[in-house]
């Protein structure tokens, strides 16, 4: 649906791509869905930044892959959970780029597989307020602060979760409630703030093929399947087209919602 809604608005503007000519940063890109999310703005026309934080060596693939597309893509290295680096991407974008036209902030900390899993949960607590709630707000006011010195504004794409619309039994779910729906009620107000000149919407993606759902047990697996309308996992793919969409000029009109990409698991 959204790529359909895409493909008819690009098609009566006369743009060939939806996100032709504008400049689409991405951070937590070097897997999973920020991954996905570059690579669809990518084949969209988007020229792109792009951070990580460890995976150098999946960050430089993806550049690799968004070279061979036609675009242009610059790398850098970003911790959220570091106030000062967030603080020196206006700057770094204005030099590379002259300015940014779309920002996601789609890096999340992980304290599902590998070490983090293994954390405490005082540790994954920690770690999600530092990463996903205060990075997202630090980053989301850097974009704001860059966007406003533009006459054309921009958009602001914050990642939230479906599920903290109505909760989720368990330890960690009710530490992703805490961190993901702060970023929900934070885009929000954000919105209304730097409104008219920037749009601020959010993803809210549901069960969702990355690392965890990849490693996970078979039959858990299909129990979550089964139990969403659609009859399936969504995959990165599922929530880039929705990024396309809201990072679009189709999307000019939205601002302060989110889309949930969980086959309709939470309605």
């Amino acid at each position: 649906m959204l790529r359909r809604m895409v493909s008819e608005v690009t098609e009566v503007t006369g743009e060939t791509r939806a996100l032709a000519q504008k400049v689409v940063f991405v951070t937590g890109a070097s897997s999973g869905i920020g991954r996905a999310i570059a690579l669809a703005a990518a084949r969209n026309g988007a020229d792109l930044a792009i951070s990580y934080r460890r995976n150098r060596d999946g960050v430089e693939t993806l550049a690799d892959e968004i070279r061979r597309l036609g675009r242009r893509v610059e790398v850098t290295a970003l911790d959220l959970a570091e106030p000062a680096a967030i603080a020196g991407l206006p700057t770094w974008l204005q030099q590379r780029f002259g300015g940014c036209d779309v920002w996601i902030n789609s890096a999340g900390a992980d304290i599902l597989t590998g070490e983090g899993a293994r954390l405490s949960r005082e540790e994954k607590l920690e770690r999600l307020l530092a990463v996903d709630l205060r990075g997202t707000m630090l980053a989301s006011w850097a974009a704001v602060e860059l966007m406003r010195s533009q006459p054309a504004g921009g958009v602001i794409i914050n990642m939230s979760w479906d599920h903290v619309i109505r909760g989720m039994e368990g330890e960690n779910p009710s530490l992703f409630s805490a961190a993901k729906g702060g970023v929900l009620s934070f885009s929000k107000s954000l919105a209304r703030s730097v409104a008219p000149h920037v749009r601020v919407n959010i993803l809210g993606p549901g069960w969702i093929e990355t690392a965890f759902g990849e490693g996970a047990d078979a039959r858990f697996r299909q129990k979550v399947a089964e139990s969403i309308p659609l009859r399936r996992w969504g995959t990165p793919e599922d929530v880039a087209s929705a990024a396309v969409y809201l990072a679009s000029d189709a999307a000019s009109y939205l601002t302060g919602q989110m889309i949930m990409i969980n086959g309709g698991d939470v309605m």
